[in-house]
């Protein structure tokens, strides 16, 4: 049995069409304020939307079913190719229609289809783990443009051979947190470094973060808990950023957590994507908070609380990496510094995928 066929088969279709019965019955009320009508309206849109959809993978199974039986009855040999043809056809469409509603029936975080702020961080490793911290923005930076991404250094701070003891990536475009989310965590080198003189295979790292860019509506920040302080830029850009205070760093002070943009050369625009970053981070501490919460009730881990776990191996010498989440190992690690990322990310995603099937299975259906 395939996934679409086993998933078909664990959702309670009786129960689905009593919800939507009785949500058709509430809708009819005029005593519901706005605010529950908005959810009620889309809880009935989406279960229409489901049923709908099953309806016609179930007429489209009995014409499959009338076609095999004329087949094992036909003699005509021009008739049989006929239905052969059309046995092919209805395969395909329902095929198709239940990859449909798969979609609907597992849906993706409602998070996934939004910008970031992507940090890297040296670990331990002095300026080898620094020096790879580079490497991975360098390799985020290949990636974007391949998805039509739009990518920007939202802030940095460089060491003297390179490297970065950290830096904080602005990418923006479709669906890029449900690319990048699980990116989070660990990532662990394994090379010589320029620095080292015997040929000695170090090992480094660096950890990288991810948070999906806040809707102001979500998350809104009192001023009064925030301290901004304006300095003068550095790096490119021309003499102009080291001679006005350009720079932006904002704290919050109730959380401590400190955010810094220096990339623009107006400080109104600094301080704009400042609070863009320090309402996406709060907003990110906040959601992971709910998620812990919900694990803990659920006993068991969810994704977003990870961030601490190894996520990646990479091994120079022998030109590997290797995906602990995914639990593959790909020997073109050439070419995934390159930003040719999709080989390790699609079974990350599908990973995802069979995740939400899952939950979704044991928790709604």
């Amino acid at each position: 049995m395939d996934s679409i066929s086993a998933s078909l088969a664990a959702v309670s279709w009786d129960k689905l069409e009593e919800r939507y019965k009785v949500l058709s019955d509430e809708l009819l009320s005029p005593s519901i304020d706005q605010k529950k009508r908005s959810a009620l309206q889309k809880e009935f849109s989406h279960l229409s939307e489901l049923l709908e959809l099953y309806k016609k993978i179930q007429g489209l199974e009995a014409e499959l079913d009338g076609v095999r039986k004329q087949k094992a009855e036909s003699v005509d040999s021009e008739y049989a190719a006929l239905l052969d043809e059309e046995e092919v056809s209805l395969k395909q469409q329902i095929a198709e229609s239940g990859f449909e509603l798969e979609k609907l029936l597992f849906p993706p975080d409602e998070l996934d289809n939004r910008s970031v702020f992507l940090e890297i961080r040296a670990g331990t490793g002095g300026q080898e783990a620094a020096l790879f911290a580079g490497d991975l923005a360098r390799m985020y930076t290949l990636y974007a443009p391949k998805k039509n991404w739009r990518i920007s250094v939202a802030s940095e701070s460089p060491t003297d051979l390179g490297g970065f003891r950290d830096i904080v990536l602005h990418i923006e475009g479709k669906n890029v947190y449900g690319h990048l989310k699980q990116e989070a965590g660990v990532h662990r080198v394994q090379r010589v470094p320029s620095t080292e003189t015997q040929g000695r295979i170090h090992t480094s790292t660096a950890t990288v973060a991810v948070f999906p860019e806040a809707d102001e509506v979500e998350f809104t920040i009192n001023p009064s808990d925030l301290r901004i302080d304006v300095y003068r830029a550095s790096g490119a850009g021309g003499q102009h950023v080291n001679t006005t205070d350009s720079a932006v760093r904002i704290t919050h002070i109730p959380t401590g957590v400190v955010v810094a943009c220096q990339d623009e050369r107006s400080q109104h625009k600094n301080k704009a994507k400042a609070l863009k970053e320090l309402q996406s981070r709060l907003y990110s501490t906040h959601k992971e908070k709910q998620d812990a919460e919900m694990a803990a009730q659920r006993k068991e881990q969810v994704g977003s609380a990870t961030r601490s776990e190894k996520a990646r191996t990479y091994n120079y010498p022998q030109n590997r990496v290797t995906d602990h989440q995914a639990e593959i190992t790909l020997n073109k690690l050439d070419i995934i510094m390159e930003g040719n990322l999709d080989d390790i990310l699609e079974p990350l995603m599908k990973k995802d995928l069979e995740e939400r099937r899952k939950k979704a299975l044991s928790t709604n259906f």
